[in-house]
């Protein structure tokens, strides 16, 4: 009894079909050690960190250097001659792909930070907060 390969059952793509792909994946995402790597390198021109959150998410803990811009109040006024690299609170969470996706629609260039503020903080990088961090409830809520 044979069985067909579940990982097969579409078949790859060719190599240069899988690589404009994943170029056009990582054309729209950055993770969070390259986004460090730059901030620590003092290499911060061409870009924008924006959280697109809630302002009191914004508060309580955000990544150093970034505004505070959330989906709902995103207008034309924006720098077009930056990118805008957007995030929220985690892969659970689609503020930062909302964001992106109005910013992208006004004409701005966008990214998004891969795994949000949760993946930034899981890889132990530094945050900025003006307010102590919103005690957990039983309702998860991603502030946006």
């Amino acid at each position: 009894m044979t069985t067909e390969s579940r990982v097969l059952t579409f078949p790859a793509l060719d190599s240069l079909a899988a690589a404009a792909h994943l170029r056009a994946e990582l054309a729209l995402d950055v993770d969070p050690d390259d986004l460090v790597r730059d901030l620590t390198a003092g290499t911060r021109h061409g870009y924008v960190i924006v959280e697109t959150r809630a302002s009191e998410a914004f508060a309580s803990a955000r990544i150093p250097g970034a505004i505070n811009l959330p989906y709902r109040d995103m207008t034309p006024e924006s720098d077009s001659d930056l990118v805008y690299v957007c995030y929220c609170e985690s892969i659970h969470c689609n503020a930062a792909t909302k964001g992106a996706l109005k910013l992208a629609e006004l004409g701005f260039k966008v990214k998004r930070l891969s795994g949000g503020i949760t993946a930034w903080r899981v890889a132990g990088y530094p945050v900025d907060q003006d307010a102590p961090a919103p005690t957990p409830t039983s309702t998860p809520r991603c502030a946006c």
